[in-house]
């Protein structure tokens, strides 16, 4: 019997986005289980949908066979709740949520308001909402309703990069030929926290460091202004580049030549990025959202202490994590410390394949029901 799944999202699924990424990662490994997955494109207008494209929307859910299996991505689900609960007795509906759309950094109290309540009685037309988290689990039981027999986190699967991650290299203090190459992945949006690094940084200008940062320019073109614009007015142009989305293979090469990750995001559902980096065996300094803390390591359970991996500080802190950055940067034995980190709790991260599986444990169950 074959197994079949629909994943509705909006607009192009080749984006460079860590959102995306997971819808497309896990549907290929969704595939390789078994599964026919089929991807329909919604209109790239969510979550603040046009009139015309609620209209093809309702047209492409109303051509999907009854009962038919569909994952609906948050970031259009969340702005369609009329039309997910006109279908949800015809269809067996699935919500996947990366973060609520309300938490969007850069919203007005009146658009925060309406997706709320928007998602809010989206949720309700499912049958299963994963998330990414289990803190965005979390927050959907806490704050949206969302009863917790519904909700199963299953958080994005990492690579193993093809040859085991170099040794952090050390570096000496003050200006050196070969500055420390700090690496930032994130697209240019207020929630990435872009604005907060580099006035961070800027206090470090005259140490040995690189900024590299990796991430749409196009994707939230004012705010991408806005931090170029800032970049000039710290006098970091020269220190800080600036490469927009690059492929996979490029962004493998600029971890491999990283000795440093650094991410000040307000808001995270999970942090693929961080994720990633710990894969490459790269020290991180990050901010205390998503699943950071967890990633990084620490005390757990038993109370034993796992060795850590980076170093987190409260979000949009400037004191804080410009003394973390200092330190990063100029202590090498940290950072050699926290890459010895890295590599012992990239171990223990999940795989795709196991992703997939707990996906399709949900999805088996949902059919059946």
């Amino acid at each position: 019997m074959t197994r079949a799944l629909r994943l509705l999202l909006p607009g192009d699924p080749l984006t460079a986005t860590g959102g995306y990424l997971y819808d497309r990662r896990i549907a290929a490994a969704l595939r390789d289980l078994g599964w026919q997955v089929d991807v329909i494109s919604l209109d790239a207008s969510f979550p603040f949908p046009t009139t015309d494209a609620l209209a093809r929307t309702r047209a492409q859910l109303a051509a999907l066979p009854d009962g038919a299996l569909t994952l609906l991505d948050g970031l259009a689900l969340g702005a369609m709740p009329d039309e997910a609960l006109s279908e949800s007795a015809r269809l067996k509906l699935i919500a996947l949520v990366h973060h609520p759309l309300a938490a969007e950094t850069g919203l007005s109290p009146q658009q925060a308001r309406g997706l709320r309540d928007s998602e809010t009685r989206a949720l309700r037309a499912v049958r299963a909402v994963i998330t990414t988290s289990a803190a965005t689990a979390a927050a959907l039981h806490a704050d949206y309703g969302v009863p917790a027999d519904r909700l199963h986190p299953i958080e994005p699967g990492v690579d193993r990069p093809p040859r085991g991650p170099a040794e952090s290299r050390p570096r000496p203090k003050g200006p050196v030929d070969q500055p420390l190459q700090l690496l930032c992945v994130a697209t240019l949006t207020p929630r990435k926290g872009h604005a907060l690094l580099l006035r961070a940084l800027a206090s470090l200008r005259g140490r040995a460091w690189h900024l590299h940062c990796v991430g749409s320019l196009t994707r939230d073109p004012d705010e991408a202004q806005r931090v170029l614009a800032l970049c000039a007015e710290l006098e970091l142009s020269a220190q800080v580049s600036f490469h927009g989305e690059v492929d996979e293979a490029a962004l493998h090469e600029r971890m491999r030549r990283a000795d440093l990750f650094v991410l000040s995001a307000c808001y995270e559902g999970y942090g693929m990025a961080v994720a990633e980096a710990l894969a490459f065996g790269l020290p991180v300094v990050t901010t205390d959202v998503g699943a950071a803390a967890q990633l990084l390591g620490g005390e757990d359970p038993q109370g034993t202490t796992a060795r850590r991996a980076g170093l987190v500080v409260p979000p949009g802190d400037l004191t804080a994590l410009t003394q973390a950055l200092d330190r990063a940067i100029n202590d090498a034995a940290l950072r050699a410390e926290l890459a010895a980190g890295a590599r012992q709790r990239a171990a223990a991260l999940p795989t795709w394949p196991q992703a997939a599986r707990r996906l399709a444990s949900v999805l088996e169950h949902v059919t059946a029901s």
